[in-house]
């Protein structure tokens, strides 16, 4: 079971407002979240642009988005946790440079 908040960044906030742009209050129900503190943002990216570069240049075949660099890179600041997501590359991608992540994501198919 997940229980609020979800913690997230700016990055994710925006990708996640253009893949629902199309729906009816799509990015509004997004923000809305963010409004009810259902996920909380935790992510200073201007203190973590060296870690980030190293993370996109890794994964620059893939690609990995900034969103991704950030989710890895809250992952390995916050021992324990799991990213929430729909992307596959996240089963690709390590944190710390080895470690697979702890994922919840609904299974390939």
């Amino acid at each position: 079971m997940l229980l609020p908040p979800l913690l997230t960044c700016e990055a994710v906030l925006t990708e996640a407002c253009f893949l629902v742009r199309n729906l009816a209050g799509g990015p509004a129900g997004v923000m809305e979240l963010l409004g009810r503190q259902v996920v909380r943002l935790d992510f200073d990216l201007s203190g973590n642009v060296d870690q980030l570069g190293t993370l996109l240049r890794r994964y620059a075949t893939m690609p990995m988005s900034l969103a991704d660099a950030c989710l890895v890179r809250m992952a390995e600041r916050q021992s324990g946790s799991r990213i929430l997501t729909i992307d596959q590359d996240f089963r690709l991608y390590r944190i710390h440079g080895r470690n697979i992540i702890p994922l919840l994501m609904p299974p390939a198919g």
